[in-house]
C-alpha cells in the first residue's frame, strides 16, 4: 500500500516565501494590506508546494463558504427535462465558477421541500441564494426572509410584503409579447391565438399582458391555458382549434408549448405558416431550430440572465465585506433585459 503525501501546511508556504505565517493566512484569505511583491511570493509558493486552504478555517476568518444556493421552485423532472432550466444554470455557473464560488442546487417540490430547503439556508452553509420560477403562493421568499441570506431572484416579483429592496433579473415579457403579436398582425394575421404557461408566474402573466395590449377584446375569446410544457401546448392547441376552428395564428408562450401546438397543428392538417402562423418565446435553440418548420420566436437571453443574477450577488457581497457588513445585494429594484423577435420558418 503506498502512503500518501503530507498534505503541505501553512507554515511551509511560509517558509517557502520567506514570510510570517500571519503574513500567508491574509494572502490566501483575501484580506487587505500585503505588499504586492510579497503577495505574489506567497502565491508562487502556494502553487509551487500545492498547497490547499482549509476551508472551515478559511471561513471563520472571511465569514465566507464561497458557495451559493440556486433554488428552483420546480420538481426535479421538470428541471432536468426543460432546457430554459439548463441554460440558466450554465450561466450561473459559468459565473460562480469565475469567482471561485460553489453551486448548490436546491429543489423544491412540495411542503416538506420548503421546510427542508428553509432548514439548509438557515443553517449558515451558504453565502447568499439565487432563486427563479416563483409561483405567486410559494413560501420561498419568507423562507429566505427568514434565513437573513442576501438574495437575488430570477423574474419579477409577484408578491408585496412592504419591502422596496428585492433585487431581480427579468426579460422584458411584456415587450417581447407585444413584438410577437404585432409581428403576426403585420403578417395579415386577424385570428390570432395565444397559449399561455402558468398565471401564478409573473413572466406567463406579463406575455398575457403583451397579448392583451395588441389584441384588445379581440383576442379574448382566443386564450387557452398552458403550463410551459410541449404536453401543455398540445392540450391548449386542440382545445383552440376545437373551439375556434378559422384561427390563422398563434402566440405561444414559450418554445416547448410552440413545440407541442405545432405537432397537433400538424395532425390536423393545419400547413404552418400558410394556414396557420406560430410564434414562440425563448429562442431555447435546442427546441426553436429542431421543430418543424423551424420556430419564430422571441429571443431572451437565458444564459446571460443567469450570469448576472449571480454577478449582483457576488458583488453585493464583495462590497459588503470590503465594509465589514455582511447584508448582500443594496437595493437596486430590478434589472430587465431586452428581448429580440427572431424570424424563422413559422411565421
Amino acid at each position: 500500500m503506498s502512503e500518501t503525501a503530507p498534505r503541505p501546511t501553512l507554515e511551509a508556504v511560509a517558509a517557502r516565501a520567506g514570510v510570517s505565517r500571519a503574513t500567508v493566512s491574509r494572502v490566501v484569505n483575501g484580506a487587505h494590506g500585503v505588499r504586492d511583491a510579497l503577495a505574489e511570493r506567497v502565491r508562487r509558493a502556494v502553487e509551487e508546494l500545492g498547497y490547499v486552504p482549509n476551508q472551515a478555517a478559511r471561513s471563520l476568518v472571511t465569514r465566507r463558504h464561497d458557495a451559493v444556493a440556486v433554488v428552483a421552485a420546480e420538481p426535479e423532472t421538470r428541471v432536468f427535462s426543460d432546457p430554459y432550466f439548463a441554460q440558466q444554470l450554465r450561466g450561473i455557473s459559468k459565473e460562480l465558477t469565475a469567482h471561485d464560488s460553489q453551486l448548490v442546487l436546491l429543489l423544491t417540490e412540495g411542503r416538506e421541500d420548503h421546510a427542508r430547503v428553509g432548514r439548509y439556508l438557515a443553517g449558515g452553509h451558504v453565502d447568499g441564494a439565487l432563486v427563479f420560477s416563483l409561483h405567486l403562493d410559494d413560501p420561498l421568499p419568507g423562507l429566505v426572509r427568514g434565513a437573513g441570506l442576501p438574495t437575488v431572484f430570477g423574474g419579477r416579483p409577484g408578491w408585496d410584503d412592504g419591502r422596496d429592496d428585492v433585487v431581480y433579473v427579468d426579460s422584458d415579457n411584456r415587450g417581447g409579447a407585444r413584438d410577437a403579436v404585432r409581428h403576426l398582425a403585420g403578417l395579415g394575421r386577424d385570428r390570432v391565438a395565444h397559449i399561455t404557461g402558468p398565471l401564478d408566474q409573473t413572466s406567463a402573466a406579463d406575455r398575457l399582458a403583451g397579448f392583451r395590449d395588441v389584441r384588445g377584446d379581440a383576442g379574448e375569446g382566443l386564450i387557452a391555458r398552458g403550463d410551459f410544457t410541449s404536453a401543455g401546448g398540445e392540450r391548449a392547441m386542440r382545445e383552440l382549434l376545437d373551439r375556434c376552428p378559422d384561427l390563422d395564428a398563434v402566440f405561444a408562450a414559450n418554445d416547448l408549448t410552440a413545440a407541442g401546438a405545432l405537432r397537433v397543428l400538424r395532425e390536423r392538417g393545419r400547413r404552418v405558416p400558410d394556414d396557420v402562423a406560430v410564434v414562440g418565446f425563448d429562442d431555447m435553440l435546442p427546441v426553436a431550430e429542431q421543430t418543424d418548420p423551424p420556430l419564430t420566436t422571441v429571443r431572451q437571453d437565458i444564459e446571460g440572465m443567469g450570469r448576472l443574477m449571480a454577478r449582483l450577488l457576488l458583488r453585493g457581497l464583495d462590497r459588503d465585506a470590503d465594509a465589514g457588513d455582511p447584508r448582500g445585494p443594496a437595493p437596486s429594484s430590478g434589472v430587465v433585459l431586452p428581448t429580440t423577435l427572431v424570424r424563422r420558418a413559422t411565421a
